[in-house]
């Protein structure tokens, strides 16, 4: 349980981050490829989607950990593997970025919420 609530909190601190991105807060170096100090419209959109995205990562991480149960036992399972595999893609892809402050800001908070998947994914 107490990985679970590790998980949702650094997911509610993106969410946050993603939140203050969208408000035009100049915190750009540190997310999508870092090209923009404060974001254009079109990459407010994606932060917008990217909060909607954590919220559901939340409830899974939480399925997953017994914590919740509103999703199917079946769907926790295999999704659970699913955002594993998506958040250890995002290791990659932080760790390539241009933006230096994104390489070394998102690349461990990425790498935090895979370890937590793949333990409650091997738990499930």
């Amino acid at each position: 349980m107490g990985l679970a609530v590790l998980a949702v909190v650094v997911l509610a601190g993106l969410a946050v981050f993603q939140a203050l991105l969208i408000a035009g807060q100049p915190l750009g170096q540190f997310a999508w490829g870092g090209q923009h100090a404060v974001l254009p419209p079109g990459l407010r959109v994606g932060s917008a989607v990217s909060i909607a995205m954590y919220a559901g990562f939340a409830v899974l991480v939480l399925c997953a950990a017994d914590a919740l149960a509103v999703l199917p036992a079946g769907f926790v399972d295999v999704a659970i593997w699913v955002l594993t595999g998506y958040f250890a893609l995002g290791i990659g892809l932080n760790a390539i970025s241009r933006s230096r402050p994104e390489r070394l800001v998102m690349t461990p908070v990425v790498l935090v919420l895979t370890v937590v998947c793949l333990v409650l994914a091997l738990q499930y």
